[in-house]
């Protein structure tokens, strides 16, 4: 998380915003081998938890219920030259969204981990064109060798962190020119964020 106190915030919707719309994190715990992660989609519960699954084999499957562990979700991020700024005697820097979440992990039974999946394949499967693919149309048999290789787990988020960096520091004409640089370089949703604070 970034230190400087101009790119947090405790807007709590607009963290469960991101987790929504991103769909998908790192999940992070220390196990008796190391540190590990796991990438993994994401769900909030909207009451202050967040649910994952994880395939069985995972190094973090068999340490992670019970444990304090860290989500971290990546919104868009980019590289932001000086050229852009008033005065060019500078650096460069990188604006982003992060989100961390820290809290405990407990594992869910059968009928939460159900619940998630079905939820999950909804959600996304809205955001297409077309007739949604349901769940229900996969067989018995693939249906439950899916949860002969998956666990499922949720966290009870004891911290929010949020890093929301998006050249704060700079005055509006000179964010509408990162906006700009950064819509020509291929960036158009950090540069639309960015617009919305130039405005």
């Amino acid at each position: 998380m970034h230190p400087n106190p101009l790119y947090r915030s405790d807007d709590r919707a607009l963290m469960e915003q991101l987790i929504d719309e991103i769909g998908f994190g790192m999940v992070f715990a220390a196990t008796p081998d190391g540190p590990r992660v796991a990438h993994t989609p994401l769900l909030s519960t909207g009451d202050g938890a967040v649910q994952f699954h994880l395939a069985r084999g995972n190094a973090l499957t068999r340490h992670l219920a019970g444990s304090d562990a860290l989500i971290v979700v990546n919104g868009p991020d980019a590289y932001v030259s000086p050229r852009w700024y008033d005065n060019r005697d500078t650096v460069p820097t990188w604006d982003y969204i992060a989100l961390e979440c820290e809290g405990r992990v407990r594992r869910m039974a059968d009928e939460g981990l159900e619940a998630f999946l079905h939820a999950a394949i909804a959600k996304h499967e809205a955001r297409l064109a077309g007739e949604p693919w349901r769940a229900e149309e996969s067989s018995d048999k693939v249906w439950s060798g899916l949860f002969r290789g998956i666990a499922g787990f949720e966290m009870e988020v004891l911290a929010w962190r949020p890093t929301i960096k998006l050249s704060q520091n700079k005055n509006p004409e000179t964010r509408a020119r990162i906006a700009e640089g950064l819509a020509a370089a291929g960036k158009p949703a950090l540069a639309h964020l960015i617009e919305g604070l130039a405005a």
